[in-house]
């Protein structure tokens, strides 16, 4: 027994039932970000919405990495969790009004989360790992630091709270990146981090599985309250084709083969860091912003085509293919040409002269579709060839 660390039997982690618990924080807050942005469908409201996702996914995939080390099915773990999963849904219910009268509640909630979380890392970790002890100490200082112009900026209002949070998130953001670096303490080294890579992975293609399902739910509560008519009914069925298309694009080959290559890597840590912790960033948005478009083309699938509609039509597929080809590059070096095609095809949509959103769901759908089977038929056929 290591006390609150997982014990590392040369077998790979599991994702524990606690862990999932926890993440259903998460489909609350997914949830209160793609409705934010359907509420203010402007480029203000987008810069406001990616900020928001930005903290939340940093505060998730933190936690991801915390539970690396530590045993979730430990009491003292769980208190931990069921803490976070509390201060999380206070974080969620803050979100519509972040960057109103709610955005020291979202502040406060986000640093508490942010520095508790890694500070109880950093003291579980301190009798039985002393680098990796010494690495959460940085992580808590860092938060610390970008703590204090999440709290200004919560007291702050209008463009002067929007610079604060943004100079937070960069401070958040820079720190994998900087390893971590504190005056008197060093920085961290990759090598050093002795992460599972596999439970990683897995916990991250979780956190996909998600926000898919958060897509379902709002494109089935939007049709079930919306008058059955064919156009309606085709764009219900255009976007439910469209998830199962991102579910195949992300998870048919390219999260099987990221966990392998994670799993026997000789440095799993720089690998995660980039791939999981950075590049899943894009991927989640674009099934956020997906999800909204779905919702504005269900709303008025027929009659005038609005920006906001073509723009998270056509943005969210972008976002996702590209945060995929991404993250194929970074775990197995290869450049998927099908992702390339799909996402010259979705800006090529621009162009084109749509007169409906079912037009241009349409128009997202096939295009996921055809990169989906594309790279499912050339890696078929590769590993016939070898």
């Amino acid at each position: 027994m290591v006390g609150l660390l997982r014990e590392r039997t040369g077998h790979e982690a599991r994702v524990g039932t606690v862990e999932l618990f926890f993440d259903l924080i998460f489909v609350f807050a997914i949830t209160q970000l793609s409705h934010g942005l359907l509420a203010h469908p402007s480029w203000m409201g987008a810069l406001e919405a990616l900020l928001l996702l930005l903290g939340v996914w940093w505060v998730w995939i933190y936690t991801g990495w915390a539970t690396n080390w530590l045993d979730p099915e430990r009491p003292g773990v769980r208190l931990m969790l069921f803490a976070l999963m509390g201060v999380g849904l206070v974080l969620s219910m803050s979100i519509p009004d972040a960057f109103a009268e709610r955005g020291l509640i979202f502040a406060a909630a986000l640093v508490i989360m942010q520095v508790g979380r890694s500070l109880f890392t950093a003291l579980a970790l301190r009798p039985h790992n002393r680098t990796n002890y010494r690495n959460f100490v940085r992580i808590t200082l860092w938060f610390v630091l970008s703590g204090l112009a999440w709290i200004a900026g919560g007291l702050a209002h209008g463009q002067e709270r929007l610079a604060l949070w943004a100079l937070a998130l960069g401070i958040e953001y820079l720190g994998p990146f900087a390893n971590f670096y504190v005056p008197g303490l060093g920085r961290s080294r990759t090598d050093e981090w002795d992460i599972e890579g596999g439970h990683l992975a897995e916990r991250c293609g979780l956190f996909i599985i998600i926000a898919l399902g958060e897509t379902i739910l709002v494109t089935g509560a939007t049709a079930a309250e919306t008058a059955w008519t064919v156009p309606m009914l085709a764009v219900l069925v255009s976007a439910f084709v469209t998830t199962l298309a991102m579910w195949w694009i992300y998870f048919n080959i390219g999260a099987t083969r990221a966990s392998h290559v994670i799993a026997h890597h000789a440095d799993p840590g720089r690998v995660a860091r980039l791939a999981y912790t950075y590049l899943h960033l894009p991927i989640v948005a674009g099934i956020i912003v997906s999800a909204a478009g779905d919702e504005m083309a269900l709303a008025h699938p027929v009659g005038h085509l609005d920006g906001a509609t073509l723009a998270t039509n056509l943005g969210g597929p972008i976002l996702f293919l590209a945060g995929n080809l991404l993250f194929k590059w970074a775990t197995w070096r290869r450049w998927p040409f099908s992702h390339a095609v799909g996402i010259a095809l979705l800006l090529a949509g621009v162009l084109v002269p749509f007169h409906s959103g079912l037009e241009v769901s349409l128009w997202a759908c096939a295009t996921l579709l055809l990169v989906a089977i594309w790279e499912s038929r050339s890696l078929r056929s590769a590993s016939d060839r070898a």
